[in-house]
């Protein structure tokens, strides 16, 4: 008898294409640089993270009829990780080219290929109503991402939504599908400009000058129970029904790349839920600490953090 997971990761899987370069070519500018292809997509990437913290987890995702859906299937296999992938033989595997500084900063440019035919069809519904938490992206079809949220939340499973990559078709009338909502802070600005009556531009300027009082109440206004906003080095913030709170970044870590380090914070997140029983603000320490040790490796999928790793790490930091 098959035990069900504990959480679902719908959404993306790529094909990553990863330059490493010295600096970002400007236009026009062509730079030399070092190639490598491996694993990636927001979704996928997240379900590694949380499945590698030891909580029994399953990714639903969409290729191409191709060598490389032969390759993810046996990744996860070995990884141990649930996975159910729909086959799109009219449609590529989608592709990420990623480009990486030697500060380890990135820019990501995809084509999401067979991730845009993930169907409603392709999710089994007791699988979503079976488990515990159910996270999802914007990186693969919104109509399916849509549904699966609505269906998940109906059976009381905790949702999760982070909006990345933000869309110009996104529709806010999803987030009343959401119980946690997680965006970095160029997504969080972009949902802001979204909100009804919003009377000014704002800038990752305005949003670095607010009080955390201000910024809590500027959540408030979404109506999601709990909102997140990652701030890369800083931390996270976390806006909730009753309060809010702030949680600083691990600091002292040598930086490699950053590719994935907000996807590993929410499948650490998601992991966390479990681990802690719902737990909002002990489940954003152990995604902030899986987000600290991805950015110390190469690549996404393959630089998530292993439950040994974070074990020694979460020992180290307790110390």
């Amino acid at each position: 008898m098959s035990i069900s997971p504990q959480v679902v990761v719908v959404g993306s899987i790529m094909q990553d294409l990863t330059f490493a370069c010295e600096d970002f070519p400007r236009a026009g500018q062509t730079v030399m640089a070092r190639l490598a292809s491996g694993q990636g997509g927001k979704g996928s990437n997240q379900a590694i993270a949380c499945g590698r913290t030891g909580v029994r987890t399953t990714f639903v995702g969409a290729m191409g009829r191709d060598a490389f859906a032969q390759q993810v299937a046996a990744f996860y296999r070995r990884e141990k990780i649930g996975c159910r992938l729909a086959l799109k033989p009219a449609e590529a595997t989608g592709t990420a080219v990623i480009l990486i500084n030697r500060e380890g900063q990135n820019q990501i440019v995809i084509e999401p290929g067979a991730n845009a035919r993930l169907a409603p069809a392709d999710i089994p519904r007791a699988l979503l109503t079976g488990a515990k938490v159910v996270m999802t992206q914007l990186e693969s079809n919104l109509a399916t991402t849509a549904q699966v949220l609505r269906t998940a939340r109906a059976a009381g499973v905790t949702t999760i939504l982070n909006p990345a990559p933000m869309r110009a078709d996104f529709s806010p009338a999803l987030l009343r599908h959401v119980d946690i909502l997680i965006p970095n802070e160029s997504e969080f600005i972009a949902l802001v400009r979204g909100l009804p009556g919003a009377r000014r531009r704002i800038t990752e300027r305005h949003l670095h000058a607010m009080t955390w009082r201000a910024l809590h109440a500027l959540c408030r206004k979404f109506g999601v129970p709990t909102l997140i906003i990652t701030l890369g080095s800083r931390g996270c913030f976390i806006s909730g029904e009753d309060g809010h709170l702030f949680i600083p970044a691990h600091h002292g870590i040598r930086v490699v790349d950053t590719t994935g380090a907000g996807d590993a914070f929410c499948g650490g997140f998601a992991a966390g839920l479990v681990r802690h029983a719902g737990r909002i603000p002990e489940a954003a320490r152990l995604g902030t600490a899986v987000a600290a040790l991805s950015i110390t490796k190469p690549g996404a999928a393959f630089a998530m953090p292993t439950q040994a790793e974070l074990k020694r790490f979460l020992r180290k930091t307790a110390a």
